[in-house]
């Protein structure tokens, strides 16, 4: 019975610290950033954060333990926009997730992720096979992801893709093109498996009824 009681006085004196050390717009980390909406937090501990002026995050908007957030390659690195990251209103980014953001990251109001996530605006070329891919262009591509969608857990968002409102994105996906409002979509790359319209309601896609 003791030992319960300690370790119950233990887990909510860690929570407490573990909410006073989380970065807030009051705090002198928030305010750091391009804009940092009322009411939002990015939980203690996270893994990387910087250039954060290049960063806009809405109200209401709460990034999990251990995510890494970032404009850039590194540290004081000059962006050629801006914001480079926006994330929107009453999102929810999961435990562990990440936003790598180069050039163009927008993240829709009421977005929420799985745990694992991670999402960037820029890729590695492999024109020249003698030299290390690290050496090589990285090209860029902007990333939208539309209000009220859902990324399962251990989804990645990859340069180029759009995804539209209220698409549930299963785990684990891939998504590099372009997924349409109202769907659905599973696999590595994504595909939609089904979509709703307002002429037939939710229907499955033509590609997935006819496997």
């Amino acid at each position: 019975m003791f030992e319960k009681l300690i370790a119950g006085v233990v887990a909510n004196r860690w929570e407490d610290w573990q909410f006073s050390a989380s970065i807030t717009r009051d705090t002198a980390r928030g305010r750091r950033f391009k804009s940092f909406g009322s009411g939002s937090l990015i939980a203690f501990p996270w893994v990387t954060i910087y250039n954060e002026h290049y960063i806009e995050i809405g109200s209401d908007t709460m990034l999990g333990p251990y995510c890494a957030l970032s404009a850039g390659m590194m540290p004081g690195q000059e962006c050629v926009t801006s914001p480079v990251v926006k994330i929107g209103d009453r999102c929810l980014i999961g435990r562990g997730s990440g936003i790598v953001g180069h050039l163009a990251i927008d993240i829709g109001d009421d977005v929420w992720t799985g745990h694992h996530v991670y999402i960037t605006d820029q890729n590695h070329g492999y024109s020249d096979i003698h030299r290390p891919i690290s050496l090589q262009t990285q090209p860029e591509k902007p990333v939208v992801i539309g209000a009220g969608s859902w990324l399962g857990t251990g989804t990645v968002v990859l340069p180029g893709a759009t995804i539209g409102k209220h698409v549930a994105v299963g785990a684990n996906s891939v998504v590099t093109g372009q997924l349409p409002d109202y769907s659905v979509a599973v696999g590595a790359p994504a595909k939609v498996i089904r979509r709703y319209t307002p002429e037939s309601g939710w229907k499955p896609s033509d590609e997935f009824s006819n496997r």
